[in-house]
């Protein structure tokens, strides 16, 4: 039968949970209080040049594939999809950086320049983190995590066994590899996961199979494409979308969510997704007596980072960066220390620059570049514009050191985004960029759970729930959360 199902948010974890429910025949309305969706993939546009306001990695391109074409829709036919080549380019010194190529011959080729013999290790390295990648996107992170036993079936354990949960990253690169440079080249991934390599599960080395054999790619126009796209198929599967609207309150009677109260009028549901931030929603749109965890509970939890942005538009074009660009110029042991073992502003931070305009004319005036600027940060930080600017003249210091290039004196667009932004954008917990840190201890049905124990018809989606932070995952989450609630609606 017809339920009247409410999204509360509309990033991609929410559009995602929309859409597949409107495609079961429900009645589904999205609230977002932002005026457009798209939740931290917003997009700002400014005097010609065009920003990706979040995220700016296009990993995984399966799971896009296979999202669109549940609607009947190619990516192809949605936006126009690019693999970059080189995927990325990583600086160590003004003298030396490495541009990481597409073709992964060309890559045993860089590996087995600066570790002779190393290539034979790579293959070895990439054949075990195929099996990772294959195992978790086939019997893990489409699992609702809500039972231990969910688990308990022998190929699902046997691979588990497998996929090295009890050993860290670190230790497993650093098994395969010993020059500096390609150990850095493989963790990198692991600083935006929210934890430090050493504490983080080898289990992720996954993610250098979809980095190194899967690829990054590029939607032209710039992620912005995908939520558009996004929008576009739920509006034709029939899903009412609201922006500007504020959710105030889910009101619960009986152990059931009545209604969701926002703007001042009531929207009735049979079922409630919070698709925001699940903190927020917790512990500002529930009374205390229905929420599934404490503010104590949120306080012990350990948090992936969040991070300060500069979009920046340059009046000239500039040479030696490349789409993705990573500043390992600085001590990663550092940094990663700073942002999780002693919460503070980095001293000596790395830094990431995406210079989309390098590829794509639409996103810049002709002779023109724009340019965002990317320091992982500890979460809750003291943000002010003082300590903005302070960064921004590192970084810019830094950029011109590294490329040979006068940028400074040619920037004519200049905005922010940091932790405040963050918080007042996205009611962001802690005004975190990345969610939980991936860490054993928030793994699977360790992370918060996608229903509400209290209120039966009450679900969450999102980067703080399963499977966990970055877009496919939140694509994935809405996706299963739709299965649950299903399974739910049939009883």
């Amino acid at each position: 039968m017809k339920k009247q199902i409410v999204v509360i948010g509309g990033g991609f974890a929410g559009l995602s949970a929309a859409t597949t429910l409107a495609k079961e025949g429900h009645s589904v309305t999205l609230l977002e209080k932002n005026k457009t969706v798209g939740g931290r993939a917003g997009k700002l546009v400014v005097d010609g040049f065009t920003f990706d306001l979040g995220p700016s990695w296009y990993w995984m391109p399966e799971v896009f594939e296979n999202y669109f074409k549940q609607f009947g829709v190619a990516v192809a036919d949605a936006y126009k999809l690019v693999r970059l080549d080189p995927s990325y380019k990583v600086f160590f010194s003004p003298t030396e950086s490495i541009e990481v190529p597409a073709s992964l011959e060309a890559f045993y080729a860089v590996f087995e320049k600066y570790e002779p013999g190393s290539s034979v290790q790579l293959k070895k390295f990439l054949a075990e983190a195929e099996y990772k990648y294959n195992i978790s996107m086939s019997d893990f992170v489409n699992k609702p995590s809500l039972s231990i036993t969910e688990f308990f079936d022998i190929r699902i354990v046997t691979a588990a066994l497998k996929m090295d949960l009890f050993k860290s990253i670190s230790a497993y690169i650093k098994k395969h590899f010993k020059h500096p440079y390609l150990i850095q080249l493989l963790e990198f991934p692991v600083l935006f996961l929210g934890a430090k390599p050493n504490e983080t599960p080898a289990l992720y080395s996954m993610m250098n199979y979809a980095d190194i054999v899967l690829g990054t790619w590029y939607p032209m126009g710039g992620m912005y494409k995908i939520v558009e796209a996004m929008e576009k198929v739920a509006i034709a599967q029939g899903v009412n979308i609201k922006t500007g609207i504020a959710v105030e309150k889910i009101n619960v009677l009986n152990g059931k969510a009545q209604s969701v109260r926002a703007n001042g009028m009531e929207y009735i549901a049979d079922v409630v997704i919070g698709a925001a931030d699940y903190h927020h929603v917790e512990q500002n749109l529930l009374e205390p007596a229905y929420r599934n965890y404490s503010e104590k509970y949120w306080k012990s939890r350990k948090m992936a980072p969040s991070c300060l942005m500069y979009y920046l538009g340059i009046d000239k074009k500039i040479k030696h960066l490349e789409h993705h660009n990573l500043f390992f110029d600085a001590p990663f042991d550092l940094h990663a220390e700073e942002i999780y073992d002693r919460p503070q502003w980095p001293s000596n931070p790395l830094f990431y620059a995406t210079c989309g305009s390098i590829l794509d004319p639409e996103v810049a005036p002709a002779g023109k570049e724009n340019i965002v600027l990317l320091i992982p940060v500890a979460v809750d930080l003291q943000d002010s514009e003082e300590i903005r600017e302070k960064y921004f003249d590192i970084m810019i210091e830094r950029l011109e050191q590294l490329t040979g290039e006068k940028i400074r004196a040619h920037v004519i667009v200049k905005r922010s985004f940091c932790i405040n932004d963050f918080k007042q954008a996205y009611n962001s917990f802690g005004g975190n960029a990345y969610g939980l840190a991936n860490t054993l201890a928030q793994t699977a049905i360790l992370k918060p759970s996608l229903r509400n124990k209290k209120v039966t018809n009450l679900f969450y989606t999102g980067q703080l729930t399963v499977p966990g932070p970055g877009v496919p995952p939140s694509i994935i989450s809405g996706q299963v959360v739709a299965k649950e609630i299903n399974k739910y609606l049939a009883k």
